[in-house]
């Protein structure tokens, strides 16, 4: 349908066809399973099943600060969910998540599963003496006002600017400048926020920021769906300045590596399952098609 041509829903939508566009093979407007499959399990405490999305990159990096806080009962397997192929839609995952998103997680010390990247990140603040969630309320306030702020705002960056922007069948006028407007006011939002503030909850670098960077900081750094001249990022200053910080933490810089199947081979680790996995079995090491 062209920008001119005006839609009229009907009274009840049915569905019939695949709207078109990147992912459309397996959206679908029901939940549950497709197939049958057990999910593989490894040896260490904490079970991530995901894909180097930036929500997926959210959890990857909370783990590798928690290990390098030294913190062993941190130590996770991480198993490469490939949504492209609907692996997210087997039994297992479903089991685990049932909205068939990533990332998921399963704790084999409590038997308990997580789903939903903030409430992960939550959980493994709280289980792990509420590191990097401060106690004090006021302080604690702030992460989660911020922590919030980006589950409900990354929403229309990713689903709204993204989609219509990079991955709709068609381009058009209308919803890339209504979500191209609402990019522009978040990182405002922010861009305002962190001309006062070192971090998101002040002066503690926090779970609000692990949550945050993945979409923004690749946004200012002109990665987002290569958007970063139709956005005008170099605008934002404070972002840009808040995102190096955080880029050059070495947690940081693992995290984003794992499950990550693109980009330079030697930046991609499909599965993480011990510390050593990235400097013997990333992808440059192992082979493109391993």
């Amino acid at each position: 349908m062209s920008d001119t041509e005006t839609y009229t829903p009907p009274k009840v939508w049915t569905w019939e066809q695949e709207s078109g566009g990147t992912f459309a093979s397996i959206n679908r407007p029901i939940a549950g399973a497709t197939h049958d499959k057990a999910l593989p399990v490894g040896k260490h405490p904490l079970q991530l099943y995901s894909l180097a999305t930036p929500n997926g990159q959210k959890v990857t990096i909370m783990l590798e600060e928690l290990l390098a806080l030294g913190i062993k009962e941190a130590e996770y397997d991480a198993w490469l969910i490939r949504i492209g192929d609907g692996d997210q839609f087997s039994s297992g995952f479903v089991e685990i998540n049932p909205n068939s998103k990533i990332p998921a997680m399963f704790d084999t010390t409590t038997g308990l599963r997580v789903f939903e990247s903030a409430a992960i990140l939550m959980y493994l603040a709280e289980k792990f003496n509420n590191a990097f969630l401060p106690t004090d309320l006021k302080a604690r306030t702030e992460c989660l006002n911020w922590l919030f702020w980006l589950q409900g705002s990354a929403p229309y960056f990713g689903g709204g600017f993204g989609h219509f922007y990079a991955y709709a069948p068609t381009k058009q006028e209308y919803p890339i400048n209504r979500f191209a407007m609402e990019a522009k006011r978040q990182l405002d939002v922010l861009d305002r926020h962190l001309a006062d503030h070192e971090y998101l909850a002040g002066e503690a670098y926090t779970i609000a920021d692990m949550v945050t960077w993945p979409w923004y900081g690749r946004t200012v750094r002109g990665e987002s769906y290569d958007a970063g001249e139709f956005l005008s990022v170099h605008e934002y200053h404070n972002v840009i300045r808040w995102e190096k910080q955080i880029a050059a933490r070495k947690p940081v810089q693992r995290g984003v590596m794992v499950n990550r199947t693109s980009g330079p081979p030697e930046g991609q680790l499909h599965e993480r399952h011990d510390a050593s996995d990235f400097e013997t079995r990333t992808q440059d090491k192992i082979g493109e098609d391993a």
